[in-house]
């Protein structure tokens, strides 16, 4: 995130190092990402690290409330651990504290992760891969779907998250929505694309509904390997931000390449297992759907004019205007 959380300054997390046994010498903020906060850490010893607080209250795919989003992200960064340890390099886990812990709760809102500093570069979210950087991501995913899924594993729906909530606010166009200053550009947004959202709504019943028919194994997926979420030294590229990994059918990740099924044939030859064109095409929507879901539980809760809802208007606006642009290409005729 851009902005700093108001109530977290860098003697509260100095003092929540200490349970990994971290002295901090230096801190500083770093504003970047979405979604969590980051810090960059030296310690006494002149270690580095990586510093990532989760606001529990804005953490809704690990869990609906701060209780269960922070035993949802527990799992989910346990589970990094265990694929860490199990040799996978790739893979860029916490470090444990003292006494074990992947991730610490820190009041009744945060959680706090800490991560060894991690050489490299990572790209944009949606920044273009060549064909060479595409096979070797599919290389590491090929080596993570055929783990044995460890026990903490957390367990993903094919329902987009906060689908009720956007259903929901479909309904209610009708009167002002308060909140903030998005809160009425929001309302007008949605009520202009009502009738494509609910489109695109009943165009991901039938996706699902077929990708639950055909029944594909489940296995252990990153759930967001895009360019950002990668760093690459020259030597090697690791997948950082393993808050999202869950079990799932291989589609969540492969469909961040593409919806053809002929760009998979490396993949196939690593794991022998061909993608669905029906999950392909369901995990984008999902995405899509979630992030407005997302961001209109932002703007219906009270908020400000930052650069953090300036960025999250832009994605609002922009994923609304994807999905409302053309029909999703079904795999099968309408």
């Amino acid at each position: 995130m851009e902005q700093r959380p108001d109530d977290f300054d860098d003697r509260r997390l100095a003092g929540a190092l200490r349970a990994w046994g971290i002295d901090a010498a230096e801190t500083g903020y770093l504003p970047v990402g979405f979604g969590d906060h980051h810090w960059a850490v030296t310690g006494a010893d002149r270690r580095r690290y990586f510093v990532t607080l989760s606001d529990l209250a804005y953490k809704e795919y690990c869990g609906p409330t701060p209780d269960a989003a922070f035993a949802g992200l527990r799992d989910a960064m346990d589970t990094a651990v265990e694929l860490g340890e199990r040799g996978l390099g790739f893979v860029v886990a916490p470090l444990r504290t003292g006494d074990g812990r992947s991730t610490v709760r820190v009041g009744e809102r945060y959680a706090l992760a800490v991560f060894p500093h991690t050489p490299g570069a990572s790209g944009r979210f949606d920044g273009e891969r060549s064909a060479e950087e595409r096979d070797r991501v599919l290389d590491l995913l090929a080596e993570l779907h055929r783990q044995r899924p460890p026990a903490p594993t957390p367990r993903t729906s094919l329902q987009p998250g906060g689908r009720d909530r956007l259903a929901a606010a479909l309904e209610e166009t009708g009167g002002p929505w308060r909140g903030g200053p998005f809160a009425e550009p929001a309302r007008e947004l949605i009520a202009a694309n009502a009738g494509a959202l609910r489109a695109r709504l009943a165009d991901f019943d039938r996706l699902a509904a077929e990708v639950r028919r055909r029944g594909g194994a489940q296995v252990v997926t990153h759930g967001e390997p895009h360019p950002g979420n990668l760093m690459d030294d020259g030597a090697a590229l690791r997948l950082v931000d393993w808050d999202t990994v869950g079990l799932a059918v291989p589609e969540r990740d492969l469909s961040q390449f593409g919806t053809d099924p002929a760009l998979f044939a490396r993949y196939t030859e690593r794991t022998g297992h061909v993608p669905d064109p029906a999950a392909l095409v369901l995990y984008p929507l999902r995405w899509d759907l979630g992030e407005v879901a997302e961001y209109l539980g932002w703007f219906r809760a009270p908020h400000t004019r930052t650069d953090d809802t300036e960025l999250g208007w832009q994605g609002l606006t922009e994923t609304v205007q994807r999905l409302a642009a053309a029909p999703v290409a079904l795999p099968w005729p309408r």
